[in-house]
């Protein structure tokens, strides 16, 4: 849904199926069991995997969920005025959650950039990014929102670069320049000539906060070994 004509080469759905949960051959379970969704199609040579049926339900971004859940949950709270926080944090449907590294300061003229960028409306990332003009900063802000539900739908809120690089095209997803800018946003991990990019939300130091099923299952399962803590990334 997030990609342009709804249809990404098959080679690189299966290149991040680790990453997104997916069984080691989830053709047979989930496309071909579906076909009133999913279809497999031939087009010169390369195979691709279509979205045969939209569902606007699902075209929502983690970022206006967590708006929603935010929103009435301070809504509960007798809470109306929302007002950028001294660390550029706002809750908005277009805000970003920022996280800082130790010891970074930012000054008044960095927040205040940050205020305009974090109340700046975007177009969503499950529209076709053909539409929009690319050097408009609504456009650019969008770019940084593709990458950031991508990564908040893979399981551990990470992806190595090589894989996202696989899917610029598709994705339309920002140079690694612009995830140096959002260093707030995302956080790029370096080991030789592999790096990884995270979405920093997603962690309180090393601990992914939110693990999906599959990960507790995979630390009970573990944790039965004899180990007492496992750390899927670091940070």
């Amino acid at each position: 849904m997030l990609s342009i004509d709804c249809r990404v080469p098959l080679e690189k759905v299966e290149l991040i199926g680790n990453d997104l949960g997916l069984p080691q051959d989830f053709k047979k379970p989930l496309i071909f069991k579906y076909p009133e969704y999913f279809s497999i199609k031939d087009i010169n040579g390369r195979t691709y995997l279509y979205l045969e049926s939209w569902d606007s339900s699902l075209a929502v971004t983690a970022l206006e969920e967590r708006f929603a859940r935010e929103g009435m949950l301070r809504s509960a709270g007798g809470q109306k005025k929302i007002r950028i926080m001294k660390d550029g944090n706002y809750l908005g449907p277009f805000a970003f959650r920022t996280c800082y590294a130790a010891g970074f300061r930012p000054n008044n003229s960095y927040l205040e950039e940050l205020q305009k960028w974090q109340k700046m409306e975007f177009p969503s990332p499950y529209l076709d990014g053909r539409r929009f003009e690319v050097a408009d900063p609504k456009t650019r802000k969008r770019v940084v929102a593709v990458l950031h539900e991508l990564l908040s739908l893979t399981m551990e809120k990470r992806m190595v670069s090589a894989k996202l690089d696989a899917f610029h095209s598709e994705y339309r997803l920002p140079l690694l320049l612009c995830l140096i800018k959002h260093h707030s946003t995302f956080y790029i991990i370096n080991k030789g000539a592999r790096s990884t990019v995270f979405l920093k939300e997603a962690y309180d130091g090393t601990r992914l906060v939110d693990k999906c099923p599959i990960l507790m299952f995979n630390d009970k399962f573990v944790a039965l070994s004899g180990r007492n803590d496992i750390s899927h990334a670091t940070i």
